[in-house]
């Protein structure tokens, strides 16, 4: 790890970086992470977005994300965290400080619109480690070809022939 951060200083790819040098400090760095979400809750409403885009075009996709966002809700509060280095994102918006928070996530459609646009000009995904899930499950037409949809009902259909497992979460006509 060390040779990878050194020979990333020295290219200019990497800035600024920190490697646990003990079980605390990396139990301490996960607890960081994982509080941004819980940190998060105490801002207000969060539109939250689990994407990822190309390793090399994630600096890029962050910058214009973060402005398109802006220029959609101004005032709004881009939080991009996660998994920079594998690209997968954690993209979420939080609302403008002093904001009505209902008011703020009726917005919920519109941002997601905006997000998942540049992750699809970026060659992304508009799910990434956590999947498509229920709340996705609308999406998923738009964003797929009939061909890969037509494999997605085949694989689901081959190991779920009763439609047992979760049923109507993500392919809703899969049967």
């Amino acid at each position: 790890m060390e040779t990878v951060f050194s020979e990333a200083f020295e290219a200019g790819h990497v800035i600024d970086a920190v490697l646990a040098t003990s079980q605390q400090q990396s139990d301490d760095f996960w607890r960081l992470r994982h509080g941004i979400s819980e940190v998060q809750k105490h801002e207000g409403g969060s539109i939250k977005h689990d994407v990822s885009v190309p390793v090399s075009r994630m600096p890029d996709f962050i910058v214009e994300a973060s402005a398109a966002v802006r220029a959609t809700i101004e005032g709004c509060r881009p939080v991009p965290f996660g998994h920079l280095g594998d690209g997968n994102i954690h993209f979420n918006v939080s609302q403008p400080v002093d904001s009505d928070k209902a008011t703020f996530l009726a917005q919920w459609d519109e941002i997601n619109s905006v997000v998942h646009e540049l992750v699809r000009q970026y060659g992304g995904s508009i799910s990434a480690e956590h999947g498509i899930g229920r709340l996705k499950a609308g999406l998923l037409e738009g964003v797929k070809s009939q061909v890969e949809l037509d494999m997605m009902y085949a694989v689901k259909k081959a190991l779920d022939p009763h439609g047992m497992f979760n049923p109507g979460a993500m392919l809703k006509n899969a049967l």
